[in-house]
C-alpha cells in the first residue's frame, strides 16, 4: 500500500503553482512559434513576438509570465489503495500548498481571490481557497493535473443548452466572434458538451490540462467524431480573423479541446472556456516517494525570437503630451510611451465614483486632469525590482466609468488590454481620447519599461491600489482614436477577408 505523506503532498501543489508561474508548458511555446512564423499581420506578429520575448525572460529570471498569477484549479485523482499520512482534508493541504506558493520570497505571486463575493469582496491575501474537483479512482497512486487560471480568460466562459437539433458548431463559432479580445488570445479553447451543467463546465475545464497538439491530427486525420469537430471549430475559429490580442490575423486559436459525456435525450449542454496566452497548468504523479520532482524546460526550446522597434512608432511624453498629439494618433500605430501615468482598475474607479457621488474630494494626488491611466494590478516586486510583472488587465470592465473619468476628471487617455465597448468608445469620441493596448501575456517584458513606482491611493485595496509608474519607452498600440475607430473592429474584419480570399 502507497503512503502519501502530507507535506509531500502539499509542498508538490507549491512547487508546481512556482513552476507553472514562470515556465510555459513546452508545447504551447512550439505552437506559438510555428504561429509567429507562419503569421502575416504585422500587429499580430508583433504580438505573438512580445508573448514569446516575455516568456523566454520568465523563464530566465523565474518571474511570473503574467500579473494576474491566476486562481488556482486541481484536479486530483486518488487511487483506493493509497494510504494518507495526514491530519488535514485535501482542500486543506491543497490550499496549504496555494499559500506557500504565493508567498514564496524568491517569487511573490499576486493574490487575486476575494471572499463574501456578493459582498465586500475582500481579498484573502494568499489566493487561497483552490478549486478542487477530486475523485477516487483504482490504483495506489495520487494523479494531479492542476492550473492558475487568469481571470481575463475565466470571463469569457460561457455555457448554453441548445436544443438537440441545434448546430454544436454554429454556436460555438458565434459564440467565439462575440468575445472579443478579453481572453488574450491566441490560445486554447476548452469545450465540454454533454452530461449535466456543471459537469460541461468541469469537462471544458478539464479539457485545457491536455497539450497541443491539433497539428499532429491534422496530419493523421481525425479518428473519431469529435477529433472532427476539433478540426473543424479550429478552421472556423481561425477563419473569423480575431488574431493575436483580437487586432485581426491568422492565428486566433492554438488547439480545441472537447471533453463530451452522455446527456439527456432532451438537452445539449455546451460549455465553452479559453485559456488565454498565459497558458499555466501541469501534471504530476505521487507514488509515495516523496515530493513530485518537476523538469524545467530548456532555454533553447524557445524560438529566437528578436522584438523588432519599427522606425515608424511614435513616442509620446506623457509629462508634456498635448491634445492635438493625441489627436493625430491613428488606428494600428505603435507608440512608445515615457513619463509618469496614474494607474487603477475597478476598485478604485468604484472608490472615485463613491467619492464623486457624495461629494467629497478625491485623495490627495489623485488627479487625472491630462493624465493617463494605465489599468494594471501588479505583483509585488522582489528583490531590486521597481515593481514585479506589470501586464494591463482588460479594459472592457471598466467602460462604465469612462464617461466619468474623461469627462468629470478630464483624464486624456487610457492604457489597457482587449477592445472597448459602445459606451467607452463614445466617451472617447466626445471627449477627443485616445485608448492604447498593451500586451497581454508579456507582463515582465511590460514592467522593464517601468523606472519608478510610488503608491498614490487606496493602499488597502493592494493591486488595485493607485500608483504612479514613471515608464521610459513603454510599448503600445493605439486601439481607440480621438475619433472613435477601434482596431479591434476595423483588424478582425479585414482579415476575415483575406482569409476567406485565399481559401478560393
Amino acid at each position: 500500500m502507497t503512503t502519501i505523506r502530507q507535506n509531500d503532498f502539499t509542498q508538490s501543489i507549491a512547487d508546481a503553482l512556482q513552476f507553472i508561474s514562470y515556465y510555459h508548458p513546452a508545447d504551447y511555446v512550439r505552437a506559438l512559434g510555428e504561429a509567429w512564423r507562419r503569421e502575416e499581420s504585422p500587429a499580430a506578429r508583433d504580438a505573438m513576438a512580445q508573448i514569446l520575448v516575455n516568456s523566454k525572460m520568465c523563464a530566465e529570471g523565474r518571474r511570473p509570465i503574467c500579473q494576474d498569477t491566476g486562481m488556482v484549479v486541481v484536479f486530483v485523482k486518488v487511487g483506493m489503495g493509497v494510504r494518507w499520512e495526514c491530519d488535514r482534508s485535501i482542500q486543506e493541504m491543497v490550499d496549504e500548498g496555494v499559500r506557500r506558493a504565493y508567498n514564496h520570497p524568491d517569487n511573490v505571486l499576486r493574490a487575486s481571490m476575494v471572499a463574501d463575493p456578493a459582498g465586500k469582496r475582500a481579498n484573502t491575501g494568499d489566493n487561497t481557497p483552490a478549486i478542487v474537483h477530486y475523485e477516487l479512482v483504482p490504483g495506489d497512486k495520487v494523479e494531479i493535473k492542476l492550473a492558475a487560471k487568469g481571470g481575463g480568460s475565466e470571463n469569457k466562459s460561457r455555457f448554453a443548452i441548445l436544443n438537440p437539433s441545434a448546430s454544436l458548431v454554429e454556436w460555438v463559432v458565434q459564440t467565439m466572434e462575440g468575445l472579443g479580445a478579453g481572453w488574450c488570445p491566441p490560445g486554447m479553447i476548452g469545450i465540454g458538451i454533454g452530461g449535466s451543467a456543471e459537469k460541461a463546465m468541469v469537462m471544458a475545464k478539464e479539457s485545457l490540462m491536455e497539450p497541443i497538439d491539433i497539428h499532429e491530427l491534422r496530419q493523421r486525420g481525425p479518428a473519431s467524431r469529435i477529433e472532427e469537430l476539433r478540426l473543424e471549430l479550429f478552421e472556423k475559429i481561425n477563419a473569423l480573423g480575431i488574431g493575436a490580442q483580437g487586432m485581426g490575423g491568422l492565428t486566433s486559436v492554438l488547439d480545441v479541446k472537447i471533453h463530451d459525456y452522455p446527456t439527456h435525450a432532451a438537452s445539449l449542454p455546451v460549455a465553452l472556456i479559453p485559456n488565454c496566452a498565459a497558458t499555466r497548468h501541469i501534471e504530476f504523479t505521487l507514488d509515495g516517494s516523496g515530493p513530485a520532482v518537476l523538469e524545467a524546460p530548456r532555454l533553447e526550446d524557445w524560438p529566437d525570437v528578436v522584438l523588432e522597434q519599427s522606425d515608424d512608432a511614435r513616442r509620446i511624453n506623457l509629462d508634456t503630451v498635448t491634445r492635438e498629439e493625441i489627436e493625430s494618433l491613428k488606428p494600428g500605430e505603435q507608440v512608445l510611451l515615457s513619463g509618469k501615468l496614474l494607474t487603477g482598475r475597478d476598485a478604485a474607479h468604484k472608490r472615485i465614483q463613491e467619492l464623486l457621488a457624495r461629494g467629497e474630494p478625491l485623495p490627495e494626488g489623485v488627479d487625472f486632469r491630462d493624465r493617463f491611466i494605465y489599468y494594471v494590478g501588479p505583483v509585488d516586486p522582489v528583490r531590486d525590482e521597481v515593481v514585479g510583472p506589470a501586464g494591463p488587465t482588460t479594459a472592457t470592465r471598466m467602460d462604465k466609468f469612462s464617461e466619468m473619468m474623461l469627462g468629470e476628471l478630464g483624464l486624456i487617455g487610457m492604457v489597457g488590454k482587449a477592445e472597448r465597448g459602445p459606451t467607452a468608445i463614445e466617451a472617447i469620441r466626445k471627449h477627443k481620447a485616445v485608448y492604447l493596448m498593451a500586451v497581454g501575456g508579456a507582463a515582465y517584458l511590460v514592467a522593464k519599461a517601468i523606472r519608478a513606482s510610488r503608491m498614490v491611493a487606496f493602499e488597502e485595496l493592494g493591486m488595485e491600489a493607485i500608483r504612479e509608474f514613471e515608464v521610459e519607452d513603454m510599448p503600445v498600440t493605439v486601439a481607440v482614436d480621438s475619433r472613435g475607430d477601434s482596431v479591434h473592429e476595423s483588424g478582425p474584419r479585414e482579415w476575415r477577408i483575406r482569409i476567406e480570399q485565399g481559401k478560393r
